[in-house]
């Protein structure tokens, strides 16, 4: 037997231990009245463990799918942390046992846990082609999201208060404009990000909130921080939650995958902070585990008790009121003479029929009805994609049926064509001038880059470049004027 094939068998006995350890966890609870007591500390402690732990199985899983040598010391290290990190959070009140599956179907999407037999140059193999995984659906106790509303509508629980207000007006005077883009770009993608929100509950208000402000819907939009994706996850939160890099690709950056993310993440918030969508809003932008020290501390107190509201980082009590504005202007946008323009929500396809670049389709595409053109929305649809990056003749694009009727019209032959052809040629990236090879392979890190940023720039592995350089894991933490190594990189 293969060292690979014996690490899938020891992952597959792993992961009908995590099940049988979730359900005889379900099946307890239910038969006992009194909930287990959660030590806050020790289930922080677990789920640090087990996430630590499942990072650097997922990291053996890369290497070994990359074509790597395993190291047979290395992986039965690595299978036996996880097991124990495993075993001990779902033993450990507070550690949720969805967190565990979540990390083995993650497993799973990498080649993991399945049949001796995956091929993992199969289509399959991608996470997205995976929407009838059982895990996707949660478990039982979390298959439908803990009533949020109640029975009323999301306009009737947003309190209009001074910090609401108050941030209504950023949202229609200086930050219109971004309100209006966020919009646009949750329009193009509805029909990816809705269906996880509606099957679970939740309002289609929400989540405009949460995307308008966390990243106003630019799905390659990564803060200083790291948080990446439409929905702005870190990296440990988004590997707790099913995302990862899968294939050399970050799935943080596919709007599908961060929306099921963030509707699990909701749904943990809610069941430990009493349904209060205030409090899991402050967690999903200062923290779960702040926000679930707050409210044990204070007795469940509500997010606007000073006693909570002042203990918060002060990006957080904006933020919460920030979110919320923008999902009551959602709802509407007559009342305050917000106009939302038009767009072409119709989901369709088109097969190029030339190698191309996204830059390239974006000049052939023109502007089409749209306020600023196609780039984004092209983005947006085929995140795998870079600007620059030539895209294979035959490789299916997603985008609205205007922008497909348009590449038929425009970008198969003829002039125009031709012309956007030139310009893409004329702007390809340039490397910075050095004054030797090392230099050349070497990246000074400037102010709001990280890690992630830097990764996808020059088309690397965020552990690789962490390992090269000596960075730690999870916070990958760098600083203006730090020399990285870009050996192993493909655009050093």
């Amino acid at each position: 037997m293969s060292t690979t094939s014996g690490f899938t068998i020891g992952l597959r006995t792993l992961l009908l231990i995590a099940l049988l350890g979730g359900m005889v966890g379900c099946a307890s609870s239910a038969k006992a009245p009194p909930a287990a007591v959660v030590d806050v500390a020790q289930a922080d402690a677990a789920r640090s463990a087990f996430d630590a732990a499942m990072e650097v199985a997922l990291g053996q899983a890369e290497r070994l799918r990359a074509g790597e040598t395993p190291d047979v010391a290395e992986l039965e290290a690595a299978r036996d942390r996880l097991r124990d990190a495993s075993r001990a959070c779902i033993q450990q009140p507070g550690c949720e046992v969805e967190r565990v599956l979540r990390g083995y179907e993650q497993l799973v999407a990498m080649g993991l846990a399945v049949g001796e037999g995956f091929d993992a140059s199969a289509p399959n193999a991608a996470p997205e082609a995976r929407a009838d995984s059982p895990l996707l659906t949660d478990l039982p106790e979390a298959a439908r999201s803990i009533s949020l509303l109640n029975g009323r509508e999301l306009r009737d629980l947003i309190e209009l208060n001074t910090p609401v207000k108050s941030a209504m007006v950023e949202w229609l005077t200086w930050m219109r404009p971004q309100l209006i883009t966020a919009w646009e770009n949750y329009q193009a993608m509805r029909h990816l990000m809705w269906p996880a929100y509606d099957e679970a509950g939740l309002p289609e208000a929400l989540l405009f909130g949460i995307l308008a402000k966390e990243s106003g819907g630019r799905v390659h939009a990564v803060s200083r921080a790291g948080a990446s994706g439409p929905l702005q996850f870190m990296y440990q939160t988004g590997m707790g939650y099913g995302l990862g890099r899968v294939d050399g690709f970050d799935t943080r950056f596919d709007p599908q995958l961060a929306s099921r993310a963030s509707v699990r993440y909701l749904n943990d918030r809610f069941r430990e902070l009493n349904g209060s969508l205030e409090m899991a809003l402050a967690a999903y932008n200062g923290g779960e585990g702040r926000a679930r020290r707050l409210h044990q501390a204070t007795g469940g107190k509500p997010f606007w008790n000073a006693q909570v509201y002042r203990q918060l980082p002060r990006e957080t009590q904006d933020y919460v009121p920030m979110v919320l504005a923008a999902a009551w202007l959602f709802l509407h946008p007559d009342e305050v003479g917000l106009e939302f323009p038009q767009v072409d929500t119709r989901p369709a396809s088109f097969t190029l029929a030339h190698p191309s670049t996204l830059n390239e389709l974006t000049l052939c595409l023109g502007q089409g009805g749209t306020r600023e053109g196609w780039f984004r929305v092209l983005r947006n649809l085929n995140p795998r994609h870079e600007p620059h990056a030539v895209i294979p003749a035959g490789t299916v694009m997603q985008g609205p049926q205007s922008m497909a009727e348009a590449y038929a019209a425009r970008c198969v032959e003829g002039e125009r064509l031709a012309w956007a052809r030139e310009l893409a040629a004329s702007n390809r990236p340039s490397a910075p001038a050095t004054a030797t090879a090392v230099a050349a392979n070497a990246y000074t890190v400037r102010s709001g880059d990280s890690l992630h940023s830097i990764a996808r720039r020059h088309q690397c592995s965020v552990e690789q470049l962490a390992r090269g350089n000596g960075v730690r894991a999870p916070r990958y933490l760098i600083k203006p004027g730090q020399r990285l190594a870009l050996s192993g990189c493909r655009r050093a």
